[in-house]
């Protein structure tokens, strides 16, 4: 049996390219004090690459440390044939960065869509009363333009909420001649008033 840390002929990986591969092996084998030397030399690796991605030294901590756990948990998929220890850290390391600066985005991205969803423009008031004051009083000249007939048939209608044959009924006037009083009417307004 190996010790802790150390490779089948029972010393400890020698020091070059070849250390990485070697503690990442003995990881695999669930070594944790391999593991521990591991994570003392490829965690500032992964960080500077985090750190270049997200230029954020918080952001870039959190995921150095997501990344050391998840080389704990996969290093049985480690092959050195394809690459070295290195490169396949290095290439967890700037995945998970550029999904942290992904994700980041997005939340903004939904903040912001949140805050506009939520604005809600300030209710003035005097504004408001002004507004309705002059558009009432533009009304009522308008409504003065027209005949009496006209008039009385539109405020009947639009104003006492009656449909054309209760307007016909009130007045005793014919259902076509109150749906051309009102149609005149409402042409009138429209041209008096400016509405296309």
């Amino acid at each position: 049996m190996t010790s802790p840390g150390r490779d089948s002929a029972g010393t400890a990986p020698p020091p070059g390219p070849g250390r990485l591969t070697a503690l990442l092996q003995q990881v695999a084998g669930g070594d944790q004090v391999a593991f521990a030397a591991l994570y003392d030399e490829a965690a500032p690796m992964v960080y500077g690459t985090a750190l270049r991605v997200l230029r954020d030294a918080d952001h870039a901590a959190e995921v150095t440390q997501e990344v050391m756990t998840e080389v704990w948990r996969t290093s049985v998929r480690f092959d050195a044939a394809r690459g070295t220890a290195q490169a396949w850290i290095a290439t967890m390391g700037h995945r998970r960065a550029v999904d942290r600066v992904r994700a980041v985005q997005s939340q903004r991205d939904r903040d912001g869509l949140a805050a506009a969803q939520a604005y809600e423009r300030p209710y003035d008031d005097v504004q408001e009363t002004v507004e309705r004051t002059v558009d009432q009083s533009r009304v009522q000249e308008c409504l003065a333009g027209l005949s009496d007939l006209q008039r009385d048939a539109v405020l009947r209608a639009f104003y006492g909420g009656r449909s054309y044959r209760e307007v016909a009924a009130d007045t005793g006037a014919g259902l076509p001649t109150i749906k051309s009083r009102i149609r005149d009417g409402l042409i009138r307004l429209r041209a008096c008033l400016g509405v296309d």
